[in-house]
């Protein structure tokens, strides 16, 4: 199991322990920090993250930002890909592409999927999001292609 799944397995048992992994998720990775966004959960390559909506995020339309939507995007596909890793794995993302389906308002929900073979060797993942509003309406899809090395 990578560190990040296990870090967040021991966050989740505590009182609080999802807002601190949230946190200290944000303070590594300073971009993702910047939005606020709430990791909900982390499975065998399935993520949820929780994006709220504040004004930070928002743009001059009000609505959430085009870019902090692809955002929990990227980051609930990153951390489902990490879900799917053993320990020795690592990534990096290669391609991001993004398509808006309308305009979102309110707190959204990134829910990232994963297969690839856990083998070890290079291999190349494509990972989709949903980015949903609080209705359930589709606002946003991502698909992220991560390259995986398995040692």
């Amino acid at each position: 199991m990578h560190p990040v799944r296990q870090w967040f397995e021991r966050a989740r048992r505590v009182p609080g322990g999802l807002a601190l992994f949230s946190k200290a998720l944000g303070l590594y990775i300073p971009y993702t920090g910047s939005t606020g966004a709430e990791i909900l959960s982390i499975g065998d390559g399935v993520a949820v993250v929780r994006l709220p909506d504040r004004r930070r995020v928002r743009n001059h339309l009000d609505s959430l930002h085009a870019i902090a939507l692809a955002s929990v995007g990227e980051l609930s596909t990153g951390l489902a890909v990490i879900g799917a890793l053993p320990g020795s794995g690592r990534m990096i993302m290669r391609h991001l592409d993004v398509t808006y389906h309308r305009k979102a308002r309110g707190d959204v929900t990134a829910t990232g999927r994963a297969q690839f073979p856990v083998t070890p060797g290079r291999h190349e993942v494509a990972a989709t999001s949903e980015v949903r509003d609080a209705a359930g309406e589709l606002v946003t899809s991502v698909t992220a292609t991560w390259v995986v090395e398995i040692t």
